[in-house]
């Protein structure tokens, strides 16, 4: 059967590579069809080309091709114009809000919008500024207004 591999071979391939792309996006495949598609096109254009330099011919192209993309995705990451859509307590760092409730054995809460997120600091009462250190999951870690400057 592969005494005689035809170039639409490779073409079919790159074909079901690029379809394989589609349902499992994880780039890959779109370098490895292209590569089939390339070594199509040359044993159409060379006819007599044997069967073990098409297939060395196509793992190399399929390697170079991802490692070129790869060093390519690492150089130039794709930039969200909301980088802290799902991250939304990282937003507030920095900022400073009274407290709600004062702050017992280091937790206390903030009302910030029209929500109340707990905190966690050195006891303070209630209608203190804080100003917000850091978030972990739905706790933020906060200093008194005390401790810095407007």
């Amino acid at each position: 059967m592969f005494e005689q591999v035809e170039f639409w071979y490779w073409l079919i391939a790159g074909v079901l590579m690029i379809i394989l792309e589609m349902l499992l996006p994880a780039a890959y495949f779109l370098w490895m069809g292209i590569s089939a598609f390339i070594v199509g096109l040359l044993l159409y254009l060379i006819p007599a080309m044997p069967l073990l330099v098409q297939v060395v011919i196509f793992g190399v192209l399929s390697m170079v091709s991802l490692i070129i993309y790869k060093r390519y995705k690492k150089a130039n990451p794709i930039i969200k114009d909301q980088p802290k859509l799902n991250r939304r307590g990282e937003q507030y760092v920095g900022r400073v809000f009274t407290l709600d409730e004062a702050i017992v054995n280091g937790i206390g809460k903030v009302k910030v919008d029209d929500s109340s997120w707990k905190v966690k600091g050195v006891d303070m009462p209630a209608g203190m500024k804080v100003r917000v250190l850091s978030v972990e999951g739905t706790v933020f870690y906060v200093e008194g207004e005390t401790l810095f400057s407007e």
